[in-house]
């Protein structure tokens, strides 16, 4: 299997240009899947610069609602008049970030819907083939990232927490392994793993996810101890960790240290091969 990062936050290209977003082209044995487009059509520009032709993609895969991880998609369709695009039923959701007292409005665009026949929206598990499966349903008992606090949903005009309902997970099985992908683990990617292991009964052998731990107003003696408590569980597993995007610096640099070679940086023109 063959992963590359085509949209995040930062690049380790020159050729390749970055956004606030995220967005991964994963080539298997029997698939050629893009998993979420970013906020703009600038991962077809990286696409290009990097030699993957995405009207080819046979499947799109959103990992939640927002703008940032489905703001590509219409330009996405524009390229590929047939891959199907999965996501879950609530993705169409009225969602916001709050900052100062001020609403912004983060959720996917409104345009996106003028084209449903595209989208296969999920509730619960979903097989879509023997080696793509799609979950849900993750629980809260360890916690959800602290930089949740201010995402919120709007039903009814009235503004409530999130609660992620529209957040999936995408689990690749080839040669023998499996392979976990995961947007910005709003749900926690300790919570995450507990649901991957209820259904498969092991470890992922490797993991795509943001951490969603970064902070633009700084991090607390709380903060600190839940990113190195984090990075302890993790370094337990057998599995390997492919993070950027919603991470942040400050919270990388401190898990490095603790997981080492086990963790690892995704970026624009980033290329992961797992064989």
């Amino acid at each position: 299997m063959r992963v590359t990062c085509l949209i995040e936050n930062e690049s380790v290209r020159e050729d390749c240009q970055a956004e606030h977003g995220l967005s991964l082209y994963i080539e298997t044995a029997g698939r050629r899947i893009l998993m979420d487009a970013g906020q703009s059509d600038l991962f077809l520009q990286n696409a290009a610069v990097l030699g993957i032709d995405l009207s080819r993609t046979d499947t799109a895969v959103l990992s939640h609602g927002h703008y940032d991880h489905g703001g590509g998609l219409k330009a996405f369709c524009s390229v590929n008049r047939h891959a199907k695009i999965y996501a879950r039923r609530e993705v169409f959701g009225a969602y916001y970030s709050i900052r100062s007292h001020q609403e912004k409005y983060i959720g996917l665009p409104e345009d996106l819907k003028t084209d449903p026949d595209r989208f296969i929206l999920c509730s619960g598990n979903m097989r879509i083939d023997d080696s793509l499966f799609l979950f849900s349903d993750i629980g809260a008992e360890r916690g959800v990232p602290s930089a949740n606090l201010r995402l919120m949903k709007k039903e009814n005009g009235i503004l409530e927490r999130d609660d992620f309902r529209h957040e999936q997970c995408l689990v690749i099985s080839e040669n023998g392994k499996k392979y976990l992908f995961s947007g910005c683990a709003h749900h926690g990617i300790l919570n995450i793993l507990d649901r991957y292991r209820e259904l498969f009964q092991e470890e992922p052998d490797a993991v795509f996810s943001g951490f969603h731990m970064v902070k633009k107003d700084g991090y607390s003696e709380e903060d600190i101890k839940t990113i190195i408590d984090t990075a302890k569980e993790l370094s337990g597993l057998k599995t390997r960790f492919y993070t950027g995007h919603c991470t942040g610096e400050e919270p990388f640099r401190i898990m490095k240290e603790i997981m080492k070679e086990q963790l690892h940086e995704l970026h624009c023109g980033t290329v992961v091969s797992t064989d």
